[in-house]
Order: structure tokens, then sequence, then C-alpha cells
């Protein structure tokens, strides 16, 4: 017996798939199944296992950011100062814990998948229907289907009734897939494509049917579905660009511990002091708010998104969402309305006809069954009949009989009694109508079909690529019998066509052009036809030129796809597996890809994504494999929270390039004056309060305005931007520093409590500024901070002033400052705040930022 592999069920007649699995239609006894349950396991999705809760605890601490605090907090207990060592093992635990819950709750994803498919089934056994869980499915089995139920595992159809399966959950196809159980001749196995097997979370839109059971649990498709979701969550590009900082970060803090270090030993030949000296410099420069100001950021994002109707789970993907360059989307309910709807009822020269559409209605499965599950063309040729009010056309009309659809026919019929006269009514496919038709009416005359038919043929070809599904319309007068059948669909009058289509919405063209302008580019991703895609795409001035069908992707390498996707906006008839690679791919190029779905087979995509973005009306197992979920369905909310993202991505970064321009002009700054000075030029505990206050206004950077240019384009980590910004910024800084120490020592004559007070001053004027400047591409009267940033740098200078002035400062070793010197140091800052809103200009002119 072949072990769960379908890979050749769908070439093999019923009776030897029936034969390789040791069954028959008359099912397997309860012992069998039995045995083959202890042999395969159940039919369930088995849930990854579990990390416990404190290896998710300690995870959080392997950034390189979090290792440097956490040495800081070490070095600062040992230099004594128990309040910063406090506050920094503050900041750590409260970041660890937040993004703690937020991981943990995330794993939650695999059991909701799992619990999808507890479900009761009725399958043949010992040649009886039992009821039976579908977890009890074993290989061998016969399962029966009926209108409305899941498929509870793969199968290989052996019989069919007019059904329809559902497949949307699986392949993103928007309608109903016809099924039967005939052999396939085909070579290449793509789910869309295989008409006589039934998938697991699918469910029956219109019929029945029985299928033998050919894989379970893991080996079905929703089961491979499952098995991608286990892979580990990557690290956001957020969190990539965070740990790329975090080791830049160390390597300049050890570089410049260690040369200050030294430089002191050597001219100051006090070891101890230098050490300590050293390791207040390397805790003073840690940026130990970064992670603070990075969960304020983020949550203030996360509360302006969730008034935009964006909810965001996980809030590292916030600074991701604004970077994303890259968004795969299905088109189903994202660029279109997610419903088939009726476009048109024309008569054959193109022309709205309401009696076209009141033949329609008349034959109608739900008309004729009144049961509005199931097929959604008729449901859609209904809501357009009462928006129509085309009860007037219909009027005194009376269904007598029916003959039902099948898809040997493709089509229906019913027998109706209007106005006196009995008509057969029919509506099907084009090909099959087109055969049983002999006259068509045209401009009001009935003629002959035959000369016309070519000239239809390609009108309704050319309708079906574009995306159109149609459905033809022909009737003919018949007279009374005691029984109808499909022999009476001859010699039939074509009197018109029905039009359907899942319309574009009306606000996606809107979306597009916004996304458009914000630099992010659009890949339709879809299990639907080729046709279907291009059509809505063509709706939406949307480009067309490269389509990738799954066959394609299914026969390419890597390498070749990666070599393809960059030129390529439709990929259509894909699996699960094919937007995997199709995101890994834009990923392996440097871009940032989100992804919307909302589908059970997108959550492994969701996963992969640097960005996966779901909806609430999703499925349970996507919105749980999800960062971020839409309150509705549609591209314009998201673009909405592309621009809070960001928002908060320039925020975080301002308050990085404004802590290492400081921080490290100070450090150059250090190594200098140790050379030529006779003492060290700030004590470890004014270094230490320099940078605690310093910080201090950082925390109001996320209430700040950013720029309308800065929203533009996808903002990425640059380490090779972020170090010449520390460098030639920290140089700049630390030559307004000496400045101020040849001022400091040469005019004022300062000892060295004055020095230092005056030191503490000036830098810390500097570090309060220049947040004003770099805050900005622009002039800084051009774009003005936000007031909360602007008056918490006034308090916070108020504050340090009080520390200067007032008993306060005894604790810290501070002498009052003269006035002269106050504001002569105010003037040198204001000289700083010129100069580097010029070289600001250069600067960002030179790198392109």
């Amino acid at each position: 017996m072949n072990n769960q592999s379908i890979t050749k069920y769908w070439k093999m007649p019923a009776a030897e798939v029936l034969a390789d699995l040791d069954s028959s239609r008359k099912g397997l006894s309860f012992s069998e199944a039995k045995s083959r349950l202890l042999k395969y396991g159940k039919n369930e999705i088995q849930a990854q296992t579990k990390r416990p809760a404190w290896k998710i605890l300690l995870s959080q601490f392997k950034s390189p950011l979090v290792l440097i605090l956490l040495a800081a907090s070490i070095i600062s207990g040992i230099l004594g100062e128990t309040v910063s060592t406090g506050i920094i093992v503050l900041i750590i635990l409260c970041s660890a814990v937040l993004a703690f819950f937020q991981e943990y709750k995330s794993e939650s994803a695999m059991d909701k998948l799992r619990k999808k498919v507890s479900l009761k089934t009725t399958v043949i056994r010992d040649n009886k229907p039992q009821m039976i869980n579908a977890a009890n499915l074993v290989l061998g089995d016969i399962v029966l289907l009926d209108l409305g139920k899941a498929v509870p595992a793969d199968l290989r159809l052996i019989e069919t009734d007019d059904l329809l399966i559902n497949e949307s959950l699986l392949t993103g196809e928007s309608f109903p897939v016809e099924k039967n159980a005939k052999p396939l001749g085909v070579n290449n196995y793509l789910p869309q494509a295989m008409a006589n097997l039934a998938f697991m979370g699918t469910h029956v839109a219109q019929g029945s049917g029985k299928g033998i059971v050919i894989a379970t649990a893991k080996n079905t498709e929703l089961g491979k579905t499952a098995h991608l979701l286990q892979a580990k969550p990557q690290e956001t590009e957020f969190q990539k660009g965070i740990g790329k900082f975090g080791i830049l970060l160390a390597k300049v803090i050890l570089f410049f511990t260690l040369g200050i270090f030294l430089i002191l030993a050597v001219f100051k030949h006090n070891i101890a002091e230098s050490l300590l000296f050293s390791l207040a410099i390397a805790v003073g420069i840690s940026p130990e708010l970064l992670p603070m100001i990075i969960t304020i950021n983020l949550s203030n994002g996360a509360q302006k998104m969730a008034k935009k109707k964006v909810i965001v789970k996980r809030l590292m993907s916030i600074e991701d969402l604004g970077n994303v360059d890259i968004l795969c989307t299905d088109k189903t309910g994202t660029l279109t309305e997610g419903k088939i709807s009726l476009e048109g009822f024309y008569d054959l020269t193109g022309k709205n006809n309401r009696l076209v559409l009141a033949d329609a209605w008349l034959c109608n499965s739900l008309t004729v069954a009144k049961d509005f599950f199931g097929n959604p063309l008729d449901e859609a040729i209904i809501v357009t009949g009462k928006k129509e009010k085309v009860a007037a056309e219909i009027k005194g009309c009376e269904v007598l009989d029916s003959l039902p659809f099948d898809f040997t026919r493709r089509k229906m019929s019913v027998i109706a009694e209007c106005r006196g006269k009995r008509q057969l009514i029919c509506k099907g496919a084009v090909e099959e109508m087109l055969a049983v038709c002999r006259k068509a009416k045209l401009n009001g005359r009935t003629e002959s079909l035959a000369p016309n038919l070519k000239k239809l043929k390609e009108k309704f070809l050319r309708l079906e690529k574009d995306g159109l599904r149609l459905l033809l319309i022909a009737n003919k007068e018949i007279g009374s019998k005691s029984k109808y059948g499909p022999d009476d669909e001859t010699g039939l009058i074509l009197t018109g066509y029905l039009a359907f289509s899942d319309k574009p919405k009306e606000t996606a063209k809107k979306s597009l052009a916004a996304f458009k302008n914000l630099g992010v580019r659009i890949k339709i991703l879809t299990g639907d036809s080729e046709l279907t895609a291009v059509h809505v795409c063509r709706e939406l001035n949307c480009r067309t030129s490269k389509i990738l069908l799954g066959q394609e992707i299914e026969a390419m390498t890597e390498e070749q796809l990666k070599a393809k996707v960059e030129a390529a906006n439709i990929f259509a008839k894909i699996t699960p597996e094919h937007k995997l690679r199709i995101i890994n791919a834009y990923k392996s190029l440097g871009h940032t890809v989100g992804f919307l779905g909302d589908g059970v087979n997108d959550a492994p995509a969701l996963r992969a994504a640097d960005v996966g973005v779901s909806v609430d009306s999703a499925v349970d197992v996507a919105k749980e494999a999800a960062d971020v979920v839409l309150l509705e369905k549609g591209l314009s909310v998201l673009a909405d929270g592309i621009i809070e993202g960001r928002k908060t991505f320039g925020n975080t970064l301002k308050y990085i390039l404004a802590t290492i321009n400081s921080n490290f002009g100070n450090m150059f700054s250090v190594a200098g004056a140790a050379i030529f000075l006779p003492f060290i030029p700030m004590l470890p505990v004014q270094i230490l309060l320099l940078n605690f206050l310093s910080d201090f206004p950082m925390l109001a950077i996320s209430s700040d305005k950013v720029d309308e240019e800065y929203l533009k384009k996808p903002k990425h980590w640059d380490m090779k931007i972020i170090s010449n910004f520390m460098v030639r910024f920290g140089l700049l800084s630390s030559l307004f520093d000496f400045i101020s120490f040849g001022l400091l020592l040469l005019v004022f004559k300062a000892n060295a409590s004055l020095f230092q007070t005056g030191w503490f001053w000036e830098s810390f004027l500097t570090e309060v500024v220049v947040v004003y400047i770099i805050r900005t591409k622009k002039w800084f009267w051009q774009s003005l901070p936000s007031k909360t940033l602007f008056y918490t740098g006034l308090i916070t200078t108020a504050i340090v002033l009080m520390f200067i002035y007032t008993k306060l400062g005894v604790f810290f070793d501070f002498t009052p400052l003269p006035l002269p010197i106050l504001f002569l140091l105010v003037g040198v800052t204001a000289v700083y705040f010129g100069i580097v809103e010029v070289a600001k200009k250069t600067f960002y002119k030179k790198f392109g930022v």
C-alpha cells in the first residue's frame, strides 16, 4: 500500500486507486481502520513543540544592544552608582517582558490550525455509512461529501454528482471549482489543476460526491501549510538593524574605552582613577534609553495605527511596516470586492436586456430550490434581479420543472409557463450552449446562428480573456409532456449572455496610487488564473507586462526565480510553497517584504514576510500568524499604517543619530583632553548625570513631527551612513568642546571643578540643540519640532541650571558658573548650532539620505 503519496493518484482510474490502497467501495472494516490508525497516526495537524516560557524570556536578552546595557549596569554598580544601575536594569526588564508577552502569545498559531480540522465526517465502513471524528480517518477510508460539508482529508474522488468545491482558503480562487472522478493526463502536480482531488479544509459548494482518503494530517496540502508555519519566526529587519547597530556600538565603545584608559594611565599615572573614569565613559556613551525610546515610539505608533483601523500584534513590526518596499497581496477582497457580481445581462449586440435577466432569474438553482447556499453565480443573478426589479418581467410566470446542472452537459434548464406560453429556458457554459443552439436573436430578429457563430465565438473569447465568467442564455417554446429531459435541450434560440466578475474595489485605484507615491511596489500573488488577474490589474491601470505561473516557478531554481521576480508583478496559479519562495526571493534581493493574506494557505507566507498583514475577517490561523491585523480589508488602511510605521522609524533614528553625535563627540574630546589636562575633564558621576539628563528630552521624541518628504520612500538601516554620521558629527562636536576647553583654561583660568562644570554645561547644551537640528533635513525654521519635544528640552535645561546653582550641585562636585562663562558657552553653542545646520545639509546631500 502506498504510504501517503498522492503523486500518482490523479492519473489513475478510481478502481486502481482503490486497489493500491487496499480498499473498496464498501469501505474499510473497523478492524482494518483501527490497524491503520495505529500505523499512520491520527488525522491531526500536530502542534510544534512549544518553547518553555523561560526560554522565550531568555531569548529577549540576546540582542547586542541589551548585552551592552547589561555590561553598563554592572560597571555602574561597580562604580557605586546604584540609581543609574537600577534605571538601566529597569529599562532592560521592561523591554524584555513586553517582547516576551508578545512572542508567547503569537505561538498559538499552530493550535488554531489544529482546531480547524477537529470535525465530524461520514465514511463508509463495513459497507455502512458511519459518522466518525475526522481525526480517526485513515488511508483508504471512503468519505461521503455533501453540500456545505468540509473536506476532512485529501481525497481522490471516485464519484461526483454536480460537485463544486470552494477552494478559496487553499488557492485563493474566487469561483467554486468543478470536480469529477476522471483520471487526469497531466504530469505536473498543482492543486488548482487537480479536478479529481478534494483537499482538506475546503468545503462543498454544490452537489455531492465520494472520495477515498489518499493523505492525512501533515501529508495533506493543509498539513504542508502547517509544516511551513512551524518554521521559527525570523528577526524583523528592524531587529536586525538594531543588532547591527549594537555590534557597531560595542566595537566603538571597546576601542575608545580601552584607548582612553591607556592614555590616562600613561599621562596621569593613576591606574585606579583611569580605570574608573574609562568605565564611566563606557556607561555614559551607552544609549541606555534606546530600548525605552523604541518601546515608547512603537507603543505610540500602535495607538495611532489603531485609530486608523490597523491593529499591531507585534510591536517591532511597526518599523518594518514603514520600510516595506514590496507588498505581496492576493487580489480577492483586496483589490476586488471579494464576491462574485453580475457585471451585465446582455443581448447579443452587447446591450443590457432585462428579458435576458428575467430568463436567468427563472433558470436559477436558487429560484428552483429556494436554497441560498452554494452557487455564487446564481446568487449574483438573484441580487441583480432584485436591484433591477425584474419581477415585472416574470409576473405570471411559473416554473413547472427543471433539469439540474451537471458537468457533462454544463448547463441547466427550466420549463416555465409564462403568459400562456410554455418555454424551455436554458443557461450554461459557452461551448456547450452554442452546440445546442440553432438560431440567435439579433437586433430584435431571430436569425440562423451559423453565419454569426464565428463572430460570436471571437466576442465571447475576448470577454473571457478580459477575466469575465460568461453564461449564455437561450430558450424555445416547448409542448406539454409528462417528463422533460436533456434531449429537449436542442434547437434553442440564443438570446444573450451574462458576464460575471469579482469587481475591483472603488477605492483600489486610489490606494494603488497612494502606494506608488510611498515607493511601494504591489505584487499580485493569486491562485486564480492569469486572465482573471490581468483583467483586474488592467481595470486598475496596473502594469501587467510580466506574469509568472505556478508551473513555471515549480521548474525554476532559487537563483532563476530571483532573476525573474523583479520584473514580474503578477504570480498566478500558485501554491503556498510558491508564495514562500517568491517572498524569500524578494528578501534575498534586499527588499523589505510585506504580505497581505487571509486564508489558511496564506499562513506560511504571513510568517515568512518581514511584515505579515491579515484582516479581522480572516481565518484564525492567518490572524495568529500575522504581525498586523486590519479591521477592514483593503489597501487604503494599510497605506495609513505604512505612513505611521515610517514616522515611528524616523523618530527612532533621530534618537540614534543625536545620541551617537553627542556621545562619541564626548569620547573624542575626552581622549584628546586626557593628554594635556592635569585632571580628568569630567567626573564619572557627572558623566552619568549628563547622559541621563540629555536623554530625558528624547522621551518626547515619539511625539515629534516627521517631514512629508521623509514619508515618501521606504527607509532602511544603513550602518555606513550611521558610522559616517558618528565620525563626522562626533568630530564636529568635539571641535567645539575643544573651543570651550580653550576658553575655560586660557580666558577664565578655570580650576578642575570650574572646568568640569563648564564642560558639563556646554556638553548638555550641544546635546539638546543637536536634536532640533538633525530631526529634519530642512532648515530648522522650515520644520519646527513638536511642542512636547521643544518644551521638554527647555524644562531639562532648567533642571541642569538648578543642579549647577543650588545645593544639589554639591553631590556632583559642581561649582556655580560665573555668568560670563555661562553666556559665553551659550554663544559657543549657538555657533555650533549654525555650523551643524549647514553640515547637516551637506551630509544628507552627499549620502542621499
